[in-house]
């Protein structure tokens, strides 16, 4: 019988703090969830109410009593999300375990139901890999599509951020580790492909249909493809069932059933002459403060260590989330006031004169880290003139068109919908066509980006557009 034995090792690891934590949940969070948030945040802290009156943030604060011995433990940040992956928890001198524990679980309660993004960025903060491979893989959560898919290009997002394009790259393959497998593909074929290496059948004959005989294989051309690898249809065709078995969109299990509700976060209306006003929604959000009693209480409780602790610790987490709360406001209006600045042309004549615009662009006007602007932006809306826009889209690059505009890709994307939609369903045209047509518009970009973006906006080629 083999031997049993206890060993005890010590180890170092890094987690992120639950106030930190949910501080990022509160600065990504859309109104939607923001609201839940602050709803959960009523039920679970005695001390925290629903203001009945309108005061600014400035007077909620400064009508604090402070407990000269409530120092918080947590560092919070939104600007240097190094520092933010460096900060550990420490514990309070003479808070017992109860209290921490009742914190943590209080923490733990302040969440919205599981996304894609908080799934993978909860793997992602408790890896053991360096602050700035973390901090790049956050980045790069931020831009996946709720299927899991990258959202444009990396050369697109190392632009917007002014980040080496070999350090997003490193992040998105720590991303491509993660569950679900397949998360963090370019595309359908390198999503398969990713599921099939993580089932170590990455030189299979799966691997090279997918690799090599994709548009085939989505025909079902099984013997096309069994004459050009020479083998047998009945191989192929078992093979064909072990790839429909793959899930072509990782991050659908994190999707809510039906089709979601989308509510804008930024109302963007016209002002004065040639100016626009912008403002938050969200007037029914809860307007959370202390409630006096309870303060009032700790400042009476000086002999009972007990209850002092107990209403110094929950005081404290609610303050957290006041300013939480309060910084993700100003963040969001300093980033849409900035955005109405530069993109007016499109404010007035449409998504075809949206203007090249990079996320280190805005974070340098507004005083906060690029990273911040990224995690600000994600899954927020906002309701412009020509309808709900995805604020994340306004950051992006472009081109220069022959009379020398700079337009950019969400503008090239349009031009390329407009011509779609236009075709004859007869005779849909091909990306070679389509190329020409942009070029006659004075837009120029080749013939493969004409595809990518086609493939992004979810529309076929044109054999299978093809109407009879």
């Amino acid at each position: 019988m083999a031997d049993v034995a206890l060993s005890q090792s010590l180890s170092q690891q890094q987690t992120l703090a639950p106030q930190m934590r949910q501080s990022l949940e509160i600065l990504q969070a859309n109104t939607l969830e923001l609201n839940q948030l602050l709803n959960q945040a009523l039920e679970i802290n005695p001390v925290l109410e629903n203001q009945t009156e309108s005061e600014s943030f400035d007077e909620i604060i400064e009508d604090e009593i402070i407990d000269p011995d409530a120092t918080d433990d947590w560092q919070e940040s939104y600007d240097d999300d190094l520092r933010e992956l460096r900060i550990l928890e420490r514990r309070t001198n003479g808070t017992d375990h109860d209290a921490a524990e009742k914190r943590e679980h209080f923490h733990n309660s302040l969440v919205a139901p599981e996304s894609l993004q908080s799934h993978l960025t909860q793997q992602i903060v408790e890896s053991g890999f360096s602050d700035e491979l973390r901090n790049d893989a956050l980045l790069v959560i931020s831009n996946l599509t709720d299927h899991g898919y990258l959202d444009g290009t990396l050369e697109e997002l190392a632009i917007s951020l002014q980040i080496p394009i070999d350090r997003l790259d490193e992040g998105l393959a720590l991303i491509q580790t993660m569950d679900p497998p397949g998360v963090g593909a370019i595309d359908l074929q390198d999503c398969l492909l990713l599921q099939l290496e993580r089932m170590g059948l990455g030189q299979s004959l799966e691997a090279r249909i997918v690799s090599d005989h994709l548009k085939e294989f989505s025909r079902n051309h099984f013997p096309q493809i069994a004459r050009a690898m020479h083998i047998s249809v009945e191989a192929i065709v078992e093979a064909a069932e072990h790839i429909r078995t793959l899930d072509p969109s990782p991050g659908s299990r994190f999707l809510s059933g039906g089709n979601p509700y989308v509510m804008a976060d930024v109302k963007i209306t016209p002002g004065d002459i040639d100016e626009w006003e912008v403002e938050l929604t969200g007037s029914y959000l809860p307007r959370i403060r202390i409630n006096s009693d309870y303060k009032e209480m700790l400042t009476n409780s000086s002999d009972d260590k007990k209850t002092r602790n107990y209403l110094r610790n929950h005081i404290r987490d609610g303050r957290a989330i006041i300013r939480a709360v309060d910084q993700r406001q100003e963040t969001i209006l300093a980033i849409a006031r900035e955005i109405i600045s530069r993109q007016k042309p499109f404010l007035e004549k449409g998504t075809r004169f949206l203007k090249p615009m990079t996320m280190n662009d805005i974070a340098e006007i507004i005083g906060v880290h690029p990273t911040t602007v990224s995690r600000a932006v994600a899954g927020k809306y906002i309701d412009t003139p020509h309808g709900l826009m995805e604020m994340r889209k306004f950051f992006a690059t472009g081109y220069q068109t022959s009379d020398g505009e700079d337009v950019s890709n969400e503008a090239v994307r349009e031009a390329l919908q407009d011509l779609i939609s236009a075709e004859d369903a007869e005779k849909p045209l091909a990306d070679s066509k389509l190329e020409k047509l942009l070029k006659e518009q004075g837009i120029q970009v080749a013939r493969r980006t004409v595809a990518k973006y086609r493939e992004q906006m979810g529309i076929l080629p044109s054999h299978l557009r093809k109407k009879f």
